[in-house]
């Protein structure tokens, strides 16, 4: 990586990175992702306070399954595709994966002897500016504060205050609205480090375009077609019988679902109805005959 001074050496914080992180990047250009649409305006945003001097924390905030997580992978595909701004060309978006780096841990200090090095020796990376960016992704990232007890991570965003003060990270957290207002809210010296991207649920128009960006990925998975009427048929009965979780979550889940039973039933053409009827059955527990 380079020959520069650093505190926590190369080896150290690769290694640390390897077996810690979840590197986005690295896997969206191994073809891990299925590509993001839809978010075109929050990437928008995100990229542009990512850009700036001060203050370039991001906190994504939305209910679960509107795709949070998914703007860690779509910030990915911009950067890998040279689709953002030169500060951030070559960036790497690494999620800190907290549950690996507790695993095995028995005391708080050993948690912190995992985390400290990383973020320090990332920090120290950043502000050399002799790299591209290396931009932190957390995923329930009110589970670090200190007011959120039932966390083993409790407190943890203490570790991360110096750095977000001086700068020297980029940090996007998710989490949802409730969250936030309990816990990350209760920390100003959090808070006001961060700017906030709101995710809202998408309708059933802009759902039915995002299954259909995913489509080709499914069509060659499965073995057969997925036509326009069908995906749009399929949104409306999801929305229409799953009602406790979000779009597009929901609606990416019945698709994989209900060409999973197409396949059970020998279906090699297209999708069909009737597949669709018995994923949402299987789901809901309401008989399939009963879904239209």
């Amino acid at each position: 990586m380079t020959t520069a001074p650093f505190v926590i050496s190369d080896d150290e914080l690769n290694g640390l990175i390897a077996r810690y992180t979840r590197d986005f990047t690295a896997q969206d250009r191994e073809g891990k992702f299925d590509p993001i649409s839809g978010r075109d305006s929050e990437l928008q945003n995100l990229v542009l306070i990512l850009l700036q001097r001060l203050r370039k924390n991001v906190m994504l905030l939305g209910p679960a399954g509107v795709g949070k997580t998914a703007l860690f992978v779509g910030l990915s595909q911009l950067i890998n595709a040279g689709k953002v701004p030169k500060q951030l060309q070559n960036a790497r978006v690494i999620e800190l994966e907290m549950s690996m780096i507790g695993a095995g841990s028995s005391t708080r200090a050993d948690l912190e002897g995992r985390l400290i090095p990383i973020v320090k020796g990332v920090a120290e990376r950043n502000a050399s500016g002799l790299f591209p960016p290396i931009i932190f992704c957390i995923d329930e990232i009110h589970q670090l504060m200190i007011s959120f007890k039932a966390s083993s991570y409790s407190g943890i965003a203490d570790l991360l205050k110096p750095y977000l003060t001086n700068g020297d990270l980029y940090v996007v957290g998710a989490t949802t609205a409730e969250e936030y207002d309990d816990y990350v809210k209760q920390e100003p010296a959090i808070d006001r480090r961060f700017q906030k991207v709101n995710l809202d649920v998408p309708d059933l128009a802009m759902t039915a375009s995002i299954l259909r960006y995913l489509r080709p990925n499914f069509e060659k998975h499965y073995g057969f077609k997925i036509t326009d009427e069908t995906i749009e048929r399929l949104v409306k009965l999801t929305d229409r019988y799953i009602r406790n979780r979000n779009n597009p979550d929901k609606s990416i889940i019945m698709m994989d679902q209900a060409c999973a039973h197409a396949t059970m039933r020998g279906i090699t053409d297209e999708l069909d109805n009737d597949s669709i009827a018995a994923a949402i059955g299987a789901e809901t527990g309401i008989n399939k005959l009963a879904v239209g």
